[in-house]
């Protein structure tokens, strides 16, 4: 770590895994660019901050009750937290200045800025009241960040009434999405979708910058695109992850066995399985794709978190599926795609999950099941063209299909080719001189102004 420059910035994720794992990953860079890094959280999904013994961690009351933390409705579920985390974040954040302020010079740290994830809406009037700078943190993909304010429009202008052989075409308003996208998009429970939306808006153009996990090699015209719209200095630093393991900031217990049951399958053989922290499917959805991977005979590598379906496996399969794989409640997911064995990866397409892949090579097999896993799942099969969509066909036969072509076809061996090339773009971009080292110390000297 760089010596300190005895400044402090204080960073405030949103509370779900997807949010948590980005912020924890920038404050280890910039605590390594001499920053020191308090952590302002909520009692719901708290980070362990045992696992991060060089932050300071503090904790606010959310006003959650148990049943509205099991809500799936996302949106209501962020609306009820910036309801019930405003009062008690503006009096820590008062306290935290406070405190700065009555330090002895010779301690004295300054507090540079505030850096909060995008879906944090009150932030602007907290931060603007004590006179502090702040940052907002994408968690999502630059394309998807900045076309998903369309969404409320669609939905006035009556999109869930399409009907037929246009589902498949191209979304004029969201591409590269298609129709049948946007329909499963809005189809959820929206109801307080548009002032959500409008506000995240007006409260990113109002902060003095967006830091993203992206990368011009990614979305380079997105890119471009989200500088001309909100007109603010963007920070795509890159998927930085790389150089600091995400194991420390999952909020589930990962199963370490998988590693030693890896170590004895042949190279590029295993498919991983996962659909990440949020996703839902039926007792039968698990049960077609269990068929789907053991009808492969290729090894695999099947997560099963609490909470992803409803029921249980039948005997029968569970014991075939042991003969043939292996099943855990949670990986260690970038040890996983780090390995030799692992020569593709079953995803729901999360941000995260899709930029871990790229950085380690690992072609996808794209079910995408809400938000903007739709249209990163059509940048991997569509525009970057480094895996297979499934098109929500959860059939055990597809999912066969899927798996031998990838592992076994010539549209598997052109995806990998590609899917090298990438990956090798990805990584010179964060190494010196490349895209977002640059935008990195753009970021770095961006902070140090304040």
């Amino acid at each position: 770590m760089e010596k300190s420059n005895r400044r402090r910035v204080i960073l405030f994720p949103l509370p779900v895994q997807g949010c948590i794992n980005p912020m924890i990953q920038l404050a280890k860079i910039l605590h390594s660019r001499g920053f020191s890094i308090t952590l302002i959280h909520t009692r719901f999904n708290a980070p362990k901050a045992s696992s991060h013994p060089l932050f300071t961690f503090l904790q606010i009351q959310d006003g959650l009750s148990e049943t509205e933390t099991i809500t799936d409705d996302n949106t209501l579920l962020f609306t009820l937290l910036n309801r019930g985390c405003e009062t008690p974040f503006r009096e820590c954040l008062t306290k935290l200045l406070q405190y700065t302020d009555s330090e002895t010079e010779e301690h004295k740290e300054k507090i540079s800025c505030l850096i909060h994830d995008s879906g944090w809406i009150f932030t602007e009037s907290v931060a603007k009241s004590l006179k502090l700078p702040r940052l907002v943190l994408n968690g999502y993909s630059i394309s998807f960040f900045c076309s998903h304010f369309v969404l409320p429009s669609i939905r006035r202008e009556e999109y869930l009434l399409l009907q037929g052989s246009e589902k498949d075409d191209q979304a004029q308003e969201f591409p590269p999405l298609r129709k049948k996208d946007i329909l499963r998009i809005l189809g959820e429970k929206r109801e307080l979708l548009e002032p959500y939306l409008n506000t995240i808006f007006q409260t990113t153009k109002s902060s003095s910058g967006i830091i993203s996990m992206s990368c011009e090699e990614l979305e380079q015209d997105s890119l471009s695109h989200a500088r001309e719209d909100f007109k603010l200095p963007m920070f795509a630093i890159g998927p930085s992850h790389s150089n600091f393991p995400a194991s420390s900031s999952s909020l589930f217990t990962q199963d370490e066995t998988c590693i030693p049951w890896l170590d004895k399958q042949q190279d590029k053989s295993v498919i991983y399985v996962s659909f990440g922290s949020l996703a839902k499917m039926s007792r039968t959805e698990l049960i077609e794709i269990a068929w789907g991977l053991s009808n492969s005979d290729q090894p695999f590598l099947l997560v099963v978190r609490v909470g992803l379906v409803n029921g249980t496996i039948p005997q029968e399969l569970l014991e075939r599926l042991n003969e043939k794989g292996k099943i855990v409640k949670w990986a260690p997911q970038q040890e996983v795609l780090k390995h030799r064995a692992v020569g593709g990866f079953f995803t729901h397409n999360g941000w995260n999950s899709v930029v871990e892949s790229v950085c380690e090579g690992v072609p996808m097999i794209c079910l995408p099941f809400i938000w903007d896993q739709f249209l990163n799942a059509r940048f991997v099969s569509e525009v970057w063209r480094v895996g297979m969509h499934l098109e929500n066909r959860i059939e055990r036969n597809e999912i066969e299909r899927a798996i031998r072509s990838l592992f076994l076809g010539n549209e598997g061996e052109a995806i990998r080719e590609r899917m090298k090339l990438l990956k090798e773009k990805v990584e010179r971009s964060v190494k010196q001189n490349g895209s977002a080292y640059r935008s990195l110390d753009h970021l770095v000297d961006h902070i140090s102004s304040f």
